[in-house]
């Protein structure tokens, strides 16, 4: 899952970032609504978590900036104001959720993840194919029943692949949703995590690598 934080408090910012990859997700970070738009312009996330009262672009401009893409990015909104007319004038903007401050980070994740679920075909919390079962809330993988150990890049690249059905995912599409904008597009890194995937799976092979196109399960 790709996510942008939108969060003037660089400190709150980074910590919400820190938690969200540790949950095995892409996440960039921006701390104005200016730089929002610049991201939301050349990067298709999957959760937007937005807080409403940014310097230079306010975020109810994100927020509709983020409507009228098309795009189904939805979008988390973070307030200080916990009033019910401030939540309702959040939602009417287009947000699809609203947190108010201060907020435990277990509802913070659960709602990214609810959120996630609805950026994309509507799927099973709770993912199997070929034998393998991914649950993204207790971030556990089983192969046949038996538990596979996998770090937080290698879990998310096999959510990625799970979320496909079948189909081909392209090591440019891994890169988008299982790494953050810092990742240089011309490493290696996706075949490297997708070939330590491939091992910690065990035989027969489930992982399938298609020539010039790259990866399905």
């Amino acid at each position: 899952m790709r996510v942008l934080v939108v969060e003037d408090e660089q400190l709150l910012a980074d910590a919400v970032a820190t938690g969200l990859r540790r949950e095995a997700m892409a996440v960039d970070v921006v701390y104005d609504g200016e730089a929002a738009l610049e991201r939301i312009a050349v990067n298709d996330y999957d959760v937007v978590v937005l807080d409403r009262d940014l310097p230079i672009v306010h975020g109810d401009d994100v927020c509709r900036a983020v409507v009228e893409t098309g795009i189904p990015m939805r979008v988390l909104m973070l307030t200080a104001a916990g009033d019910v007319s401030d939540r309702v004038e959040g939602l009417e903007l287009g947000a699809d959720d609203y947190l108010p401050k201060p907020f435990a980070f277990s509802e913070l994740i659960a709602r990214v993840r609810a959120l996630g679920r609805r950026a994309v075909s509507p799927l099973p919390p709770v993912l199997e194919r070929a034998g393998i079962r991914l649950d993204p809330n207790r971030r556990e993988v089983l192969r046949e029943g038996v538990p596979v150990h996998l770090s937080p890049k290698e879990f998310a690249v096999l959510d990625v692949l799970m979320r496909a059905d079948g189909a081909v995912v392209s090591a440019e599409q891994l890169l988008e949703k299982a790494w953050d904008e810092n990742t240089d597009p011309f490493t290696n890194v996706v075949r490297v995590t997708v070939m330590t995937l491939r091992r910690k799976l065990g035989e027969p092979p489930v992982i399938l690598t298609v020539p010039g196109a790259g990866y399905r399960i």
